[in-house]
């Protein structure tokens, strides 16, 4: 019974140390966008696809790749265009106003989920939810809010693009969620592997009718892509969706705050955005926001 014992707080180190990793990985998605110096869809066309072509190995070792019928696929293609529709604003949102808020914004989705369980799938609503709702909006307004009017139309226009892509990011985990009951969706490596795929061929298909070009410029830019591909998309993926099952819900969103705090933290420290103390204690509520959204899913376990 010890060794069990053991054995089980073992696993949890492991996986919180892998949340933790898989966290900061992804944190650094905004400033490889940025150093990539491609356009935004281009950028988030490699980042998937180098990502798909990192786990089709995984997926070919484990033989998960198989038929597994016709609604799976389409809940596939469904998850492979909301998850580009999400990458692709995402990604404008980081060229027109940085890293840090870009990142903030699509993490709001934990309040989106929460509030289509309580419309549209009667789970209950609690306190703590509740209290999200002020708090993302207030924190918002504190980094933001006060310089709205003076801002200029690109900058609007990104913080737009990061909301709409808080919608899209919950559709996506919905959509996501739906094809891993699916019978064959617990093939993980290679229903990560392609949906990475369709994002990427839908991507592909707004470079091209956007009239974009796929051209890496530079070796520079060639590395920040491979970087966002591997550590962004696969490793920091794997790490994460692994690591959750064996924690507590409540842990698991504390330790994933890392992810956008670090993002603001990198956009402060390598692209020097301006930021005062009113706007820190705006990053500050609307972290504690997302927090709160994912109270939901903690009480429920």
């Amino acid at each position: 019974m010890r060794a069990v014992i053991q054995s089980v707080r073992q696993s949890k180190r492991f996986a919180v140390l892998g949340l933790l990793l898989g966290a900061v990985m992804i944190s650094f998605s905004g400033v490889w966008v940025k150093v990539s110096q491609v356009s935004p869809v281009t950028s988030a066309f490699y980042r998937v696809l180098i990502g798909a072509m990192i786990l089709l190995p995984a997926a070919l070792y484990r033989a998960e790749i198989k038929w597994q019928g016709q609604r799976y696929l389409l809940l596939c293609l469904l998850c492979g265009l909301l998850f580009s529709l999400d990458l692709s604003l995402y990604h404008y949102s980081i060229h027109f106003i940085g890293p840090g808020l870009a990142t903030i914004l699509p993490n709001l989705e934990v309040i989106i989920l929460a509030a289509v369980g309580f419309f549209f799938l009667h789970e209950k609503i609690n306190l703590p939810f509740i209290f999200s709702v002020p708090l993302a909006l207030g924190g918002l307004f504190l980094i933001v809010g006060f310089e709205w009017a003076h801002l200029g139309r690109l900058y609007k226009i990104g913080v737009y693009c990061g909301l709409i892509a808080a919608f899209c990011y919950a559709g996506f985990l919905l959509t996501l969620r739906a094809v891993q009951s699916n019978p064959g969706g617990g093939l993980f490596f290679s229903t990560l592997m392609l949906v990475s795929f369709i994002t990427a061929a839908f991507l592909g298909m707004e470079v091209h009718l956007t009239g974009g070009g796929f051209k890496i410029p530079d070796l520079k830019s060639l590395l920040a892509l491979a970087a966002l591909g591997l550590f962004s998309q696969a490793l920091g993926w794997i790490l994460i969706t692994n690591a959750l099952p064996l924690l507590r819900a409540s842990l698991s969103g504390l330790i994933l705050l890392l992810q956008p705090a670090l993002a603001f933290v990198w956009d402060v420290l390598f692209f020097k955005r301006p930021t005062g103390l009113l706007n820190w204690l705006g990053v500050f509520l609307v972290l504690a926001a997302i927090y709160l959204g994912t109270a939901k899913t903690a009480n429920a376990e």
